[in-house]
């Protein structure tokens, strides 16, 4: 399964270093929604399926405590070395056998995680562990992106969309949850107050070399790695000199716009 890549040192180490930043539109979003909601407290954050740590470490500030949990002990290695909050705990648990209390959460939270789960246990587990009036926050963001680049923006994008184009033939079928920006989970949850918000926009910049390597920190690269090791470094370096070619003498230094669409699903236990 393609889960099992992510138990890999190297692609933790990968996904950590070059994984697009995290949304702070997403962020406080789930904020604002916990606000609007009259969420009672802000004790304690669950973030499942932390990965190596990225949007755990954006909770801090607004809990007394996170836990964060996931199945990848090198996923979890690499976030407690890049996570010096004292209030943030990591733990190895799966997503549908949470390891919390009945009515001990104010939010849990899955970022670029739960296309991944069994979401109906998932859920379940979530409903179970949330407060009266906790909420429930899961988001990712669609994988293809444009770039916004002087006058090369049209055949940047069109290039990025080549290397989507041939990296999707390696895709697991848990991203068609992506692709339908979590209409499927949206429907799944069992509460009745509940939302999805689409097409998020966020821009952040990225040069060539954190583009190269943002590749890399996707699971259908690896995929393609491990099924054809030779085949994946041959297109990784044709893909870099397309990129070469266009930017020219400018490559090294051009910092372009990445404008992704991220997208939301929020519910709360009234």
């Amino acid at each position: 399964m393609a889960v099992e890549l992510f138990q890999k040192n190297q692609f933790s180490l990968v996904y950590q270093k070059y994984m697009v930043p995290i949304s702070s539109e997403v962020v406080d979003l789930i904020l604002s929604y916990m606000e609007e909601k009259k969420c009672k407290s802000f004790k304690l954050a669950l973030d499942v399926g932390c990965g190596t740590g990225r949007y755990t470490r954006s909770l801090a500030p607004l809990f007394q405590k996170v836990l964060a949990t996931d199945i990848s002990e090198s996923q979890i290695n690499e976030a407690k070395i890049s996570t010096s909050e004292k209030n943030v705990f990591y733990q190895l648990a799966p997503a549908e056998q949470l390891p919390l209390e009945d009515a001990s959460v104010d939010l849990v939270n899955a970022g670029l995680a739960a296309h991944w789960f069994t979401i109906d246990k998932f859920l379940q587990e979530a409903v179970r562990v949330l407060k009266p009036n906790g909420c429930l926050a899961v988001h990712a963001f669609y994988p293809a992106g444009n770039i916004e680049y002087e006058e090369f923006s049209e055949t940047l994008t069109a290039l990025v969309k080549e290397v989507w184009d041939i990296l999707f033939k390696y895709v697991d079928k848990t991203t068609e949850h992506m692709l339908c920006q979590y209409k499927g989970i949206f429907k799944a949850v069992p509460l009745t107050d509940k939302q999805r918000v689409t097409d998020i926009p966020v821009t952040f910049p990225m040069t060539l070399g954190n583009l190269m390597g943002f590749i890399q920190s996707v699971y259908m690269y690896q995929a393609f790695l491990e099924q054809d090791s030779d085949g994946a470094k041959e297109f990784l370096i044709k893909t870099e000199h397309k990129f070469r070619d266009i930017l020219g003498e400018a490559a090294d230094l051009a910092v372009f716009k990445m404008h992704m669409k991220h997208y939301c699903v929020l519910a709360c236990k009234s």
